[in-house]
């Protein structure tokens, strides 16, 4: 063995703190120690918890040497006699907690404080850690305990109430960075940054676990650290396939998606890795988006750059949608049985989401100012309210829509979902008609986006009136649409009973079967008032059908009848349901509601309705 590897010592231990200022990010727990010492507020019993390789036994060493230090002894003298180390993990039963108890009673021979650092805590044994309360709770004056963990819920609460507990965070990316520039300097090793934050990254906030990839690294390298050999040894993926594949995601590319996924996976990356640095890609290119939020980028200079061009690009709308398909791709990943075409079913889904964007994206959107919603009650029978009414010829009805009085309107949006019937038609081609009960007014009009939006609106009742001419704008370009599928004025004129059921044929054939359904009820000839048709309707989700396609129904029903100024009246009634009476007791309060006397009577005689 040569010389030089002789001489060699891994920067883990090369590198260990040696006092407060070298340890890395841990800043609070290391000024409250120091303070302690200062004012000579120390405990008896500490516990460090948290991940591997953050600085608890470091941190537990340097406290150890500084109770010791005073006046009297030089800043180069070693306590390391008075640090005693015990492995949990390997020390776990009643004696060797026996034996440690006996050693405890023992004072120092040089310093004040006799130190005892047990490792991995959490491995002792349920007979080890009530062997070793007693000691723990009262040690002699000069023994001070520091307990170390990576799994605080392991250890019992009795000991946890004991101690003074630390927990100790994983290092930042950026403190791991500076570290190992610091420590290439020193070195003499040639690096790129990006090289190093790949480093930091893979060493998941463990300064132990980066030091170690260093190394490895160095040798593998030749100490020149550049970005693409660092990629190669530790077998991780580049940014640039995250960058590519987001622009084909985004510019709706399936198949150039497809193919930069299929390089990745003949590569030998992991799905679930890559699916999961997919979704912390977009998680960063939303960080990006506002200026608040950079800090939280934990990537180098000129992939910072790269993040920031692409996060312009795309809107903050899209990436929200991206994230939460990858993230729930991320989720199913591992309980799917074909896990490439979950990758793959979920690149074209997130390809597919402005496709989707633009496909539901409605024709017309009429907005509506908010307004109370007006409680519905029973008015009288034969006593009918107008909800919305076309009595003026279409165009000119549209184009003079002025906001009525929003105080005696209701515009409740709904929401329901539609169950569209077919309807069963007899053999003798007649539907039966449905008796009609009590009316009452609904003005609710339905806004719901899962439909077609109709091509006009009945009344523009509670329309703002700065937004007043848009709506008609856009009313007015599907009037001219319907316009041209008017049945040809040449024809002769129809009645109203003909004319009506041609329509209702025609809904049927068309495949609009609950329209259909709707208008094999009416009666068009009873129905008919001067020159305005009632159209009775027995529950909202008709009513919402029913307006959908109102404005070509009433354009085509004035070609046939030849009849410009016929207007339309929409009327929702509401179906009684009469109570049933089961029981006893309903029965008797139904009775007594009808003669009050029943109660008095029953309660008189001390009468058992149950039987």
């Amino acid at each position: 063995m040569s010389t030089s590897q002789e001489k060699f010592i891994v920067s883990a231990r090369k590198y260990r703190p040696e006092n407060w200022k070298e340890v890395i990010g841990q800043g609070s727990i290391t000024e409250t120690l120091m303070n302690s010492i200062e004012q000579d507020h120390m405990a008896h019993a500490y516990l460090f918890c948290g991940p591997r390789g953050v600085g608890k036994t470091t941190c537990a060493r340097i406290f150890a040497k500084e109770i010791n230090r005073s006046d009297d002894h030089s800043e180069d003298e070693d306590f390391s006699f008075n640090i005693f180390e015990m492995d949990a993990a390997s020390n776990n039963g009643v004696d060797e907690m026996r034996s440690l108890t006996d050693q405890v009673r023992i004072p120092p021979q040089v310093g004040k404080y006799k130190v005892y650092i047990i490792d991995e805590v959490h491995m002792l044994s349920k007979q080890a850690f009530n062997a070793f309360l007693k000691t723990l709770e009262e040690p002699p004056k000069h023994a001070i305990f520091i307990l170390a963990t990576t799994e605080k819920h392991k250890v019992i609460p009795t000991i946890l109430s004991r101690c003074q507990i630390y927990d100790f965070n994983r290092i930042g990316i950026e403190d791991i960075v500076n570290q190992l520039k610091s420590i290439a300097k020193k070195e003499d090793i040639k690096y790129e940054e990006e090289a190093l934050h790949v480093v930091a990254q893979k060493a998941d906030g463990a300064m132990r676990d980066a030091l170690s990839i260093f190394d490895q690294l160095s040798s593998f390298t030749n100490e020149n650290l550049t970005y693409d050999a660092v990629l190669k040894n530790l077998h991780v993926l580049d940014y640039e396939y995250y960058f590519k594949i987001t622009d084909a995601l985004y510019q709706a590319d399936f198949a150039d998606a497809l193919v930069i996924l299929d390089s990745i996976l003949k590569q030998g990356f992991d799905g679930s890795h890559f699916i999961s640095g997919l979704a912390s890609h977009f998680r960063d290119l939303l960080v990006c988006k506002d200026p608040r939020t950079l800090g939280l980028l934990e990537v180098g200079d000129s992939v910072r750059a790269k993040y920031n061009d692409q996060a312009q690009k795309i809107e903050s709308e899209w990436i929200l949608s991206a994230l939460s398909l990858a993230a729930e791709s991320d989720f199913k990943f591992r309980n799917t049985s074909n896990q490439r075409l979950l990758l793959e079913t979920s690149l074209l889904s997130i390809a597919s989401i402005e496709l989707e964007k633009k496909n539901t994206k409605p024709e017309v959107n009429v907005l509506r100012a908010p307004s109370e919603k007006k409680k519905l009650e029973p008015l009288p029978e034969k006593q009918m309210r107008e909800e919305a009414t076309l009595d003026e010829p279409l165009k000119e009805a549209i184009k003079n829509a002025v906001p009525e009085k929003e105080t005696e309107s209701s515009t409740a949006s709904s929401s329901h979902q539609e169950e569209i019937i077919q309807p069963e038609v007899p053999s003798n081609g007649k539907v039966e008609e449905a008796p009609v009960s009590p009316i009452h007014e609904n003005a609710a009009t339905s806004r719901r986006t899962k439909r077609k939006p109709s091509t006009v609106s009945l009344k523009l009742e509670n329309t703002v009136e700065e937004k007043a001419p848009a709506v008609k704008d856009l009313v007015e370009e599907q009037v001219q649409s319907i316009k041209a599928e008017e049945p040809s004025s040449d024809e002769a004129s129809l009645d109203i009973e003909s004319a009506w059921k041609k329509l209702s044929t025609e809904s049927f054939d068309e495949g609009k079967s609950a329209l259909y359904s709707i208008m094999a009820k009416q009666k068009p000839t009873d129905q008919m008032d001067e020159n305005t048709l009632t159209i009775i309707l027995s529950h909202e989700v008709d009513q919402e059908e029913f307006v959908q396609h109102s404005a070509s129904v009433l354009s085509k029903l004035r070609a046939l009848i030849q009849n410009p100024t016929l207007g339309l009246k929409i009327l929702v009634q509401e179906t009684k349901h009469e109570t049933k009476l089961f029981t006893a007791q309903d029965k008797f309060e139904y009775l007594a509601g009808q003669n009050p006397t029943l109660r008095k009577l029953k309660q008189d005689l001390d009468l058992d309705i149950s039987h």
